[in-house]
């Protein structure tokens, strides 16, 4: 499975950069495939390994804060392994194919 996640502190003030870091850093030393962008933090493996991380990740951002806010979205699929790398190859090749948009219309 992969999940894309983002957890952020309540009432910590606007800037809430070092709470979320400590939230990548507990998904960075699972040593699951993970990537983090300006909005989210996906990673990928089995539920319960996943799961547990999130948690984790959570846990980390409520120790710096009583409340933290937490979206959560989830593709789960059996027997796709490297699939955080492999949907992004996926729509670059179709780009790449077709880069003045669709061959049909």
């Amino acid at each position: 499975m992969i999940v894309a996640f983002s957890v952020a502190p309540l009432g910590i003030g606007e800037d809430v950069g070092e709470a979320v870091a400590e939230a990548v850093r507990v998904v960075r030393a699972s040593g699951l495939p993970n990537e983090t962008t300006a909005m989210f933090t996906s990673i990928e493996g089995e539920w319960d390994e996943v799961m547990a991380v999130v948690k984790d990740a959570v846990e980390a951002v409520r120790a710096r804060s009583g409340r933290v806010t937490m979206t959560l979205k989830a593709d789960i699929r059996d027997g796709v392994t490297d699939g955080l790398t492999k949907k992004v190859e996926t729509v670059e090749r179709y780009l790449a194919e077709h880069p003045e948009g669709r061959a049909d219309a």
